[in-house]
């Protein structure tokens, strides 16, 4: 009797086992897959790889090509920071992590952004797709097709907030490649992956990587991302002295071990990393937007060699003919060798103009007045009131502004093909304008450009 007692007992101990081995089950199951990827961010150099080309649920990762195409649509005229975005039903309805977008709201695309990227809000990364490509479907679309541009050949995109969704997946490798073009792509944006905190418009948000960040010297930035599916996954990126690392790990178990992991993958970066690297940042993918034929780049050094060539000036009886001087030859690749042939027009533009009109150009000169040359017949004359031209902005180097001056000057053909463009330092920094206009000209420009949110104001004689 007392052994028919205790098994019983025994025969319940076996059922709960059972019971709690189940319930072990699933957890196991749904543990992510791990994978991991560490570059000298300088050459793009592998310095450590672990299952970098498996493909994964990348989670919120998914919003660093959201927010690259932000920039590159901003960039290229598409929309403005400033546009504001009215918020659809379904950005409305998006689960957390979320800013709190109602629908119908308007907000700036400023802080759609910066929501996307501190807090890594699902609504406003949705948000950002919509108005820029005007749906989920076309957006993603769009973000295959940057992705294909960018080399990331493992990875497709479904949505644009990176919540699981059946066959939008990527991987180590692929993540860290979109990092570094984040990084060296559109620089002026990055800082934005380093803000402990930001204001997002209707509030301050705090970032989802505030404590690698905080913890880890030269941190600063990227993304973070996390779902059941993906696990904790986090793209770092840390600069310490000359050298600079990026860190892509995939299904972390918490965010503390997730941050550990990519502590411990930096420092293996910085250790194996050369002190001196040539710097080789990653070529400007074809660009995918609206105004750009798919799988095209425009490219400024070619359009300045399409330009239409001078023109003799017409003769008088007796007067001899002008020679002209030949274009100087244009690489496809380099926008240093299409601001070469400017300045030569510059130059050529202020020696005519002083000749025939008599107006003294002199104070717009960064160089002397090179000896008198050839006659010349270039884009401009100064005659018939020309003394006009716009300035659309102030850079910090001349680069960007030949750069700015080139790209606004193939955006609005109609008003400035004939103008001249030239840069000018001073003490706050470098002048971007086109000179050679006439009043009605310089006015119709800028309203031309201002309507497409590019800074633009007109610049009078004298």
């Amino acid at each position: 009797m007392k052994a028919r007692r205790i098994q019983p007992a025994r025969f319940g101990l076996f059922l709960a086992t059972l019971a709690f081995c189940a319930l072990l089950t699933p957890v196991v199951s749904f543990a992510a897959p791990y994978a991991a990827m560490v570059i000298d961010a300088r050459d793009g150099k592998v310095l450590h790889s672990r299952n970098a080309d498996t493909r994964l649920h990348p989670a919120s990762l998914t919003k660093m090509m959201t927010l690259y195409i932000a920039m590159e649509a901003v960039e290229n005229g598409e929309i403005s920071l400033d546009t504001k975005v009215k918020i659809s039903k379904n950005a409305a309805a998006e689960p957390p992590s979320k800013l709190g977008l109602q629908a119908g709201q308007r907000i700036a695309l400023r802080y759609l952004i910066r929501a996307a990227a501190v807090k890594s809000a699902n609504d406003a990364a949705t948000a950002i797709g919509e108005a820029i490509e005007g749906s989920e479907a076309a957006f993603a679309r769009r973000m295959n097709r940057t992705a294909k541009a960018l080399g990331m050949s493992n990875t497709t995109f479904k949505n644009m907030h990176g919540l699981t969704q059946s066959g939008h997946m990527s991987t180590a490798r692929d993540m860290t490649t979109l990092g570094r073009h984040v990084l060296y792509d559109y620089p002026d944006y990055y800082n934005l992956f380093s803000r402990r905190s930001t204001s997002a418009g209707i509030k301050t948000v705090n970032n989802t990587n505030r404590r690698l960040l905080a913890a880890y010297k030269g941190a600063d930035g990227i993304k973070t991302g996390y779902t059941r599916a993906a696990g904790f996954n986090l793209v770092a990126s840390a600069e310490r002295g000359n050298k600079r690392v990026i860190a892509t790990v995939f299904g972390g178990r918490s965010t503390a071990t997730r941050n550990a992991k990519v502590a411990e993958l930096l420092d293996l970066g910085f250790t194996r990393s050369a002190s001196r690297v040539a710097m080789r940042k990653p070529g400007l993918p074809a660009y995918q937007g609206k105004t750009a034929p798919v799988g095209k780049t425009i490219r400024v050094a070619t359009a300045v060699k399409k330009s239409l060539r001078p023109v003799l000036r017409p003769t008088t009886a007796g007067e001899a003919q002008p020679s002209v001087v030949a274009a100087a030859a244009m690489s496809e690749d380099s926008v240093v060798a299409a601001a070469t042939v400017i300045e030569h027009d510059i130059q050529s533009a202020l020696l005519q103009a002083q000749n025939n009109s008599g107006v003294t150009l002199a104070s717009l000169q960064e160089e002397p007045t090179p000896p008198p040359q050839p006659k010349v017949v270039t884009r401009i004359s100064t005659a018939g009131g020309r003394h006009w031209g716009i300035n659309v902005g102030r850079y910090n180097s001349r680069f960007a502004a030949e750069k700015m001056l080139l790209k606004t000057a193939l955006a609005e053909m109609a008003t400035l093909d004939g103008s001249l463009r030239k840069v000018v330092k001073n003490s706050r920094g470098f002048e971007a304008n086109f000179l050679g206009m006439s009043k009605e000209t310089a006015d119709l420009a800028c309203r031309r450009l201002q309507a497409r949110q590019v800074t633009c104001y007109t610049l009078g004689p004298g």
